[in-house]
């Protein structure tokens, strides 16, 4: 048995090392090329987000929390969401409707309905559509400002720009040397602009969740990256022998955190709209992680390797 799994060990290195032979004289001959993709996909989400801004004043699309507006909870679960819609349809454009359910069973508790226009004038057209006043009891109201709103959002945005400069400051900091650092820096920066295009594209409205999500993007693209970097320039073995090793390990952390957060969403997906954009986002942004980390960061470190070699 012993003399058995030692040959099945054996077999399985000789295979690695074939496989990593064979990719490393692949990976030596392409990886400029495969460079490409990841700069044309930066490239068409920067467009898509400055066409975004010409034509709507804004790089995304966002919801009450960050616009002001108004949000109804209303406690019922025999309202027909597809009566509501083909009715407030009718009244007005701007409105979006989420159902929460019983996470056990899956029906409905409540239905939400959140709009810019008055808070009186939608609790009207709710009223007219339930045939029964909108009381404390049956229905929560939240009005937020428009001022308040922007305000909040300005906040974020300065939140998201400090820390990803701060980030910035301490790779440098922490490597010394310009072309790795930058590259861990361009990774995190194009993971944040993919990620907010995506979105966009999606009609995903952006919450303050949403906006908390991309700050933690921020952390999770950093750890894959860094690790790959002090990998490549502080070891003394082989730079593709290293890269597979990295490759291994920084792979596995993402998929790890892929997995959780897919499960996560899958389990909340009907009864919190906070957590279901936050993984959501983070989702997205751990996608886009994978290819920037291991064709951005290690197509620009492979270059810098090359030459001072």
């Amino acid at each position: 048995m012993t003399d058995t799994a030692e040959n099945i060990v054996s077999e399985i290195d000789k295979t690695e090392e074939k496989f990593g032979k064979k990719f490393a004289k692949w990976h030596d001959k392409y990886y400029k090329i495969l460079l490409l993709i990841p700069v044309i996909l930066l490239i068409l989400s920067l467009g898509y987000l400055g066409y975004s801004y010409q034509t709507t004043g804004d790089f995304i699309k966002k919801d009450i929390s960050l616009t002001g507006g108004t949000s109804i909870t209303i406690f019922s679960s025999e309202i027909n969401i597809e009566n509501l819609k083909n009715y407030l349809s009718q009244k007005t454009e701007d409105y979006v409707i989420k159902e929460l359910s019983d996470f056990r069973t899956g029906n409905q508790k409540a239905v939400i309905i959140e709009s810019k226009i008055d808070s009186n004038e939608l609790k009207s057209y709710l009223e007219e559509f339930l045939g029964y006043e909108l009381t404390n009891e049956k229905a929560s109201i939240e009005s937020t400002g428009s001022a308040l709103g922007e305000s909040f959002y300005t906040q974020l945005r300065i939140a998201i720009l400090v820390s990803f400069i701060l980030m910035a400051i301490i790779v440098f900091v922490l490597f010394r040397v310009l072309a790795p650092s930058a590259a861990v820096v361009i990774s995190a920066f194009a993971d944040i602009i993919m990620t907010l295009a995506f979105i966009d594209v999606l009609g995903i409205k952006v919450s303050s969740a949403g906006i908390t999500a991309l700050l933690m993007l921020i952390g999770y693209s950093v750890d894959t990256d860094i690790m790959l970097t002090t990998r490549l320039l502080k070891r003394h073995e082989d730079t593709n022998e290293k890269l597979l090793s990295a490759f291994k390990t920084g792979l596995t952390m993402t998929l790890t955190s892929i997995i959780a957060l897919a499960v996560a969403l899958f389990i909340t997906q009907s009864f919190s709209d906070v957590l279901k954009q936050i993984f959501t986002v983070l989702l997205v942004g751990l996608g886009f992680d994978i290819l920037n980390t291991w064709i951005t960061n290690v197509s620009i470190l492979k270059w810098y390797l090359g030459r001072e070699k």
